[in-house]
């Protein structure tokens, strides 16, 4: 780890910190709170995805239902209008849009195939913007003078990485560049994130061959063709496997490359005192 210490951390002129865990549990709360303060640059990696490598996917995507109407395919093709996506660091609606879910097209799902090859396109962005941290922490010292780094991945980060291959590039590359942090939740925080996730369940991005093995179960426990599954009850099905199936990889994680935090001890983090105070001691009891 870059600080090995928390001496070394409190005394860093250049905090540099990636937060990983499942969304909902804090990354972004803590990311804006050190940003608040005026000295942290927030890089925020679903940010990155959806402008610099989905943004020309989600664009076409909403022309192309566009195209379908008439009048919108008149004004289109003569440049009368323009489509683009409104991502922000709190609206990252357009990226979830655009992954979708597998199923009935009726019910709003995609066919198997194009939703895997959305899923495709979503882990080939996500490694490419994991792998430009080094740039943005240049970047926000040359360009903004920020003294301070915190990066808020995504929560399928865990999906894409070996954590137990020292040589894996993507985890070589955060971890000399970064303090990597899990935060990590209790099973009171799992249950809330499912209640949470059954009332308005959205897209998430799977590991290849974990996808392939709970649709294959879930056609064959319910009985029902691939063109036929309700989008919704799908992913709501397969959410708590989806957490249970990265526990175990955040774990590793943390424990070949960085730190755990509790997600209730980050959760009270209101400043960036506060924050340092809370890596100090978890370096120092680790």
């Amino acid at each position: 780890m870059i600080y090995e210490t928390a001496e070394d951390w409190r005394a860093a002129p250049r905090k540099r910190v990636l937060l990983f865990a499942m969304s909902g549990l804090g990354k972004t709360h803590v990311s804006q709170a050190l940003r608040d303060g005026g000295d942290w640059f927030h890089y925020s990696i679903d940010y990155r995805i959806g402008t610099r490598y989905m943004g020309e996917y989600i664009a076409d995507n909403a022309k192309a239902h566009a195209m379908q109407v008439p009048f919108l395919r008149d004004l289109l093709m003569s440049d009368s209008i323009y489509i683009g996506s409104n991502i922000t660091f709190h609206n990252l609606t357009p990226v979830s849009s655009y992954l979708g879910k597998p199923g009935d097209t009726a019910k709003g799902g995609l066919p198997w195939e194009e939703y895997t090859r959305r899923q495709d396109q979503f882990r080939e962005a996500e490694i490419k913007a994991l792998l430009d941290t080094g740039y943005f922490i240049d970047r926000a010292e040359r360009l903004y003078g920020y003294p301070h780094f915190i990066c808020d991945t995504g929560g399928s980060i865990c999906e894409w990485v070996d954590p137990d291959d020292p040589e894996d590039r993507v985890m070589q590359a955060l971890s000399e560049a970064c303090l990597m942090i899990w935060i990590k939740g209790t099973e009171a925080h799992t249950e809330e994130l499912i209640r949470r996730f059954d009332r308005a369940p959205k897209p998430m991005a799977y590991q290849p061959a974990f996808l392939a093995r709970v649709w294959d179960e879930y056609l064959a426990t319910k009985g029902i063709a691939a063109d036929k599954v309700d989008p919704d009850a799908f992913i709501r099905w397969t959410y708590a496997q989806a957490l249970a199936h990265r526990q175990p990889r955040y774990q590793a994680m943390a424990d070949r490359w960085g730190l755990t935090i509790d997600a209730g001890d980050m959760a009270g983090v209101r400043d960036e005192a506060g924050f340092i105070d809370l890596v100090a001691h978890a370096l120092e009891t680790r």
